[in-house]
């Protein structure tokens, strides 16, 4: 009696000590090179969003390899983000295909500076990031894109910038469709309604995104936007795109299939062959793929596939925000 009362102890302790790590294959194996919360048995993870199963490396990289479009999505200033992007790309790249490479942090206008840096044949992509004034972009710095270039530029792939110039955007978002040519705007779809509960999900991201400063009864043009800059970036990989396909560079929140570039694909083709895969920073507390879900104000995540990552170290953005919503009141004033 004794001896089955203690194992029974055993037992309920066993259950109770310690949350297991996330059963499935193995992790993605790299030095990161972020920190925060780099314990998290996420760390390294890839979840198949599709399938809800865990999935390996191997598996991924046959994934992306095997996708006519490809859409890396990422955290701007995690440099973890841009070597798993480069290294995606390597796979397709090492599957024998050279798709078209476009960056959502290159302007349309930028196209003719990136055409003249490959046309110098290049050896790596140092030189890319001062070609295209990178310096002066306001992105993070060149180095942690470089890896991706480098990719690109040792397999010869061609390079596209794939991003609305920043003057079109703001238009946009102040005077909505109508600043743009009625013909762009009729090839690019967005006089096609949306269903309330995409907008309403969209706006809810850009909310989030502005720190909940803004209300969001002054966000409508935001979500016009940035339709515009997802379908803009959808064009740019079909146009691109030959035989072997494209890969698009882009922060997360333009890879969702729910209201991202690969909706904006699906439109005229709704069998189109794409994937994508975002980078997700793990969090203390968030062991389980559900729990990053409600960041993207759904219940499932809007991904095909989720990397998760240690997070990179980084002031409060909402704290600079709030200094310049009040510079910007006390200026109105």
């Amino acid at each position: 009696m004794k001896v089955a009362l203690f194992s029974v102890l055993l037992l309920l302790a066993g259950c109770a000590v310690h949350e297991p790590s996330p059963p499935g294959p193995a992790r993605w194996a790299m030095p990161w090179q972020t920190s925060q919360d780099a314990e998290s048995p996420l760390v390294g993870r890839i979840w198949n969003v599709r399938t809800q199963r865990w999935a390996s490396p191997a598996e991924l990289r046959r994934a992306v390899a095997g996708a006519h479009f490809v859409l890396l999505g990422e955290t701007h200033d995690n440099p973890d983000h841009h070597r798993l992007q480069a290294a995606l790309l390597q796979a397709v790249v090492d599957a024998g295909r050279r798709p078209a490479v476009a960056f959502e942090m290159l302007d349309l206008d930028q196209q003719p500076a990136l055409d003249r840096f490959l046309a110098s044949h290049p050896a790596d992509g140092t030189g890319l990031g001062p070609a295209v004034d990178w310096a002066d972009s306001g992105w993070p710095a060149w180095s942690m894109y470089q890896p991706i270039a480098d990719v690109a530029v040792a397999a010869k792939l061609p390079l596209y910038a794939a991003n609305l110039p920043s003057a079109t955007v703001k238009a946009v978002a102040l005077k909505g469709y109508d600043a743009l040519d009625p013909a762009r705007v009729q090839s690019l779809g967005l006089r096609q309604p949306w269903p309330q509960a995409r907008i309403d999900t969209m706006l809810q991201e850009i909310f989030v995104s502005h720190c909940e400063l803004m209300p969001k009864s002054a966000l409508g043009g935001m979500v016009k936007a940035q339709r515009t800059r997802n379908a803009i970036m959808a064009a740019r990989l079909r146009d691109s795109a030959g035989a072997d396909g494209a890969v698009l560079v882009a922060g997360a929140g333009h890879v969702r299939t729910d209201f991202g570039v690969p909706l904006e694909l699906r439109r005229d083709h709704p069998r189109v062959d794409s994937i994508s895969v975002a980078m997700i920073e793990a969090r203390p507390g968030s062991v389980a793929p559900a729990d990053y879900a409600t960041d993207y104000n759904v219940k499932r995540l809007p991904f095909d596939y989720v990397v998760f990552t240690p997070g990179a170290e980084r002031d409060d953005p909402c704290e600079a925000l709030k200094k310049r919503f009040g510079a910007m009141s006390k200026g109105a004033g």
